[in-house]
């Protein structure tokens, strides 16, 4: 199986071999999990407990679906907090963004990513910074009074790119090789270093603040988020596939939290730089 970009993913059970279809689902029995365990040592973590049918698309969907309802509900609730009071802004976006990275980490780093609780607390975090800094992009540049509707066009172009690359995905417009996995996490390598770089020189005063300019919303900042938006993109391909691979090897439902998890990841990702695109040209 292809290593994903996406970090959740990769601690996730893997199986080496063939391609299942994301959208069928999987029909098994507990037989045919059990076969699963003992052809791949990496779904051992499960095998204490026992399971009483394999992972579904649908589990995916219904696990996915409730983490994005809880982390909108969190951020519509973190949003009007800041519109009342802005001098929770801050505390707000540290608490969720830090909070939420790391559970993050917690659930890739202590193989808790099929831990409910977990995804579910993380989804409360990610919503609270989401709110918080969806605030303070959009209400500096277009007024706090269309700031909604501002959101409103990240959020909808945020689930059209999703729609768009899993119809790529399914009709097989663009296939996932281990070439292209290699290249797209370079991408990704690439752009993070550019991004805690830039972050650096600006703490230090450079270019008045705004080190490179990958952030000051100028032509420079606007071709650095293109590039963002086409790396979490393709991002999608590689999470459909790793999702796919997880069905096919039988884990148990409980692995939709995980996959429900890294598909969120990368949401909030998209979101974030659609939203920071369009915040620019509204600046201009």
């Amino acid at each position: 199986m292809r290593e994903t970009s996406n970090p959740v993913f990769r601690s996730l059970p893997k199986q080496q071999g063939g391609y299942a279809q994301f959208g069928t689902g999987m029909a098994g029995t507990a037989q045919q999990v059990g076969q699963t365990y003992q052809a791949d040592p990496s779904l051992a973590q499960y095998q204490q407990r026992e399971v009483t049918r394999p992972l579904t698309i649908d589990d995916v969907v219904t696990k996915t679906g409730i983490t994005l309802g809880v982390l909108s509900l969190s951020a519509i609730v973190s949003f009007f907090l800041v519109a009342s009071n802005q001098a929770l802004a801050g505390p707000l976006t540290f608490i969720g963004a830090f909070g939420g990275l790391g559970l993050v980490l917690l659930a890739t780093l202590g193989r808790k990513q099929d831990n409910k609780a977990v995804v579910l607390s993380y989804a409360v975090l990610e919503g609270l910074f989401l709110g918080a800094i969806s605030f303070v992009l959009t209400a500096v540049t277009v007024g706090t009074s269309n700031a909604g509707s501002l959101i409103g066009q990240a959020v909808l172009g945020t689930f059209g790119v999703f729609g768009g690359m899993l119809v790529v995905y399914k009709t097989g417009a663009i296939r996932v090789t281990p070439k292209f996995t290699r290249m797209l996490v370079a991408a990704m390598f690439g752009v993070l270093a550019l991004m805690i770089g830039n972050l650096v020189l600006g703490m230090f005063g450079v270019g008045d603040g705004a080190g490179m300019g990958l952030r000051s919303g100028g032509t420079l900042s606007i071709i650095f988020s293109l590039v963002c938006i086409g790396i979490a993109a393709f991002s999608f391909l590689i999470d459909f596939d790793a999702a796919d691979q997880m069905i096919r090897a039988g884990a148990p439902e409980k692995a939709a939290w995980g996959i429900a998890l890294g598909l969120t990841v990368t949401l909030v990702w998209l979101y974030l730089e659609i939203l920071r695109l369009l915040s620019y040209f509204q600046s201009e």
